[in-house]
């Protein structure tokens, strides 16, 4: 069944209950539109502070775009690139394209002119759907893109490369028979990070997109009652397969425009959200917040918000026994996943393991999990390997990449290129990505391990570890460290804080400096050892 289906049938039993709601904490409260004014003005979302939609306009806005792009000869296979962030029209846009047999093709916002070209060519995008924040980018590139494809803008002052979405789509009709599709059918491409160069295509199935689903309300357990705060890049496969569940109940969300520590804790309090996906950085900072009185829980109305969950990167223990400090009813999860493995959930924790905190869980609803040497083979507990992960949400292949798909795909079992360890009750704990694993004077040192030592220090913000070139031992550990504002500490102190780790643990080298982070809030470790290592390195590892 395709994940469609889902839409219909919320559509025929909560049709006129709000679905979605775009806030944009940037614009004053009072600029504030209905469905019913949605539907009618399709307003710049730049200039309201909360949008609003229902199920029925949800499913109607996803029809006529569909009925658009089969007017412009979209077909079963065919593929739509969605370039913008995030807004109401997003996943309507999304299901469009769905429905019309196509494949989705999400973009990150992030991506220069040139990565746009890739990977809307690499894809064989048809046509490019593209918000007022990438203009300047798509004007760069329109000449050589426009040679092959539509563009379709969505905002207002429509650029004259494109045409504009909302007027195209007005005059269609808000109702659409869809094509028919199977579990098997191609649904959409994501791409990978692109630590290493340009990003790769990941091909998804309908199947992979409808398990993201039943796993997402199966580990969080998502009822018609449950409104969820979604703030990360709609694009990427977190955010939005963590939306699925909200999907699948049929219950609201709330697109946050913005990462601030009181917008987030506002918009709970007057959503009444009641599950938050956060990422590491964003908890950070609104535990600095409580901690420097400068947010006052007693502000806000947080009694509903039941669960808080991260993925995307590895949780250090210590930051959720102090977020615990300030919501001790809170139920907490850590997902686990790639893009390979449709997002989030693959592994999880589970809310009932708090006392596992520092795990990344064990293997999710419908998925199998392995940890392995470089033969494959299954390695002893609490011995280091990578991890493999097996179930209906890997991906087909990596697209127009054999070679590619082949060294991360055998037997149906994806390898992830995580290097993980179980303890003695099953559990999993991340240790590094392969590639990370610095190697100094024959000993393996996992970065993970030593951040989540030093951000035990009161001073440190966020830390970073990477390896340094060295003559004799090949490699050594650096720590770039951010410090949290106000604070101040010195390379002594911190190497004696280290004190208490194995000596060949120890950082050899401490750099003071700002952390880069990408939207789903990874460190870009590529941009640190460009930094710090040179281009040779990072050429040289990115070969590997």
């Amino acid at each position: 069944m395709p994940i469609t289906k889902f839409l219909e049938k919320n559509c025929q039993e909560f049709g006129s209950e709000v679905c979605l709601v775009e806030i944009n904490p940037e614009v004053k409260e009072t600029r504030r539109v209905t469905w019913k004014e949605y539907e009618l003005m399709e307003p710049n979302p730049t200039t309201h502070y909360r949008r609003e939609i229902t199920w029925n306009v949800f499913n109607e806005k996803a029809n006529r775009f569909a009925n658009l792009l089969t007017e412009r000869g979209i077909k079963k296979g065919d593929k739509v690139a969605i370039l913008l962030m995030n807004c109401l029209e997003w996943l309507p846009i999304y299901f469009g394209i769905l429905k019309t047999g196509a494949l989705a093709v999400p973009l990150n916002f992030r991506y220069s002119s040139d990565e746009i070209e890739y990977c809307v060519n690499l894809s064989e995008t048809d046509i490019l759907v593209f918000g007022p924040e990438f203009i300047g980018r798509i004007e760069e590139i329109a000449d050589s893109i426009c040679k092959n494809r539509l563009l379709f803008y969505v905002g207002e002052n429509c650029p004259s490369f494109a045409e504009d979405y909302n007027s195209l789509t007005a005059n269609q009709a808000s109702t659409f028979t869809d094509v028919p599709l199977t579990d098997a059918d191609d649904a959409a491409i994501y791409f990978s990070s692109g630590t290493t160069g340009f990003p790769k295509a990941i091909l998804h199935n309908h199947e992979s997109l409808v398990h993201s689903c039943r796993v997402e309300q199966n580990h969080h357990g998502q009822g018609r009652d449950d409104v969820f705060l979604c703030i990360p890049p709609l694009y990427h496969t977190g955010a939005k397969m963590h939306w699925f569940g909200s999907l699948l109940s049929g219950s609201k969300a709330v697109l946050l425009k913005g990462t601030k520590p009181e917008f987030i804790l506002d918009a709970v309090s007057k959503e009444h959200c009641t599950i938050v996906w956060l990422l590491v950085p964003w908890a950070q900072d609104i535990l600095e917040a409580l901690d420097s009185g400068k947010l006052k829980l007693s502000d806000y109305e947080l009694d509903q918000w039941r669960l808080m969950h991260i993925g995307a990167q590895p949780v250090p223990p210590s930051m959720i026994k102090h977020w615990k400090t300030y919501f001790p009813k809170h139920l907490y999860d850590t997902n686990y996943g790639l893009s390979e493995s449709i997002g989030p959930g693959c592994v999880h924790l589970g809310i009932e393991n708090i006392h596992k905190v520092g795990a990344i869980g064990t293997a999710g609803y419908g998925w199998e999990t392995k940890v392995i040497d470089e033969n494959g083979n299954t390695v002893k507990r609490g011995e280091v390997g990578e991890l493999a992960v097996k179930g209906p949400g890997v991906m087909t292949c990596y697209y127009r990449d054999e070679k590619a798909t082949n060294e991360v795909l055998h037997d149906g079992w994806l390898y992830t290129g995580d290097m993980a360890q179980e303890d003695e009750d099953g559990f999993i704990y991340l240790v590094d990505r392969k590639k990370d694993v610095i190697i100094s004077g024959g000993e393996n040192l996992y970065p993970v391990q030593i951040e989540d030592f030093i951000r035990n220090h009161n001073a440190v913000h966020d830390v970073a570890v990477i390896g340094l070139p060295d003559k004799r031992l090949g490699e050594i550990a650096a720590a770039i460290i951010e410090l949290k504002e106000g604070f101040s500490c010195t390379e002594e102190e911190i190497n004696e804080f280290c004190l208490k780790l194995p000596r060949y643990k120890r950082p050899h080298k401490v750099i003071f400096a700002e952390i880069p982070r990408n939207p789903t809030g990874k460190i870009e470790k590529p941009k640190l050892r460009k930094i710090y290592c040179g281009e040779s390195v990072v050429a040289q590892q990115n070969q590997g």
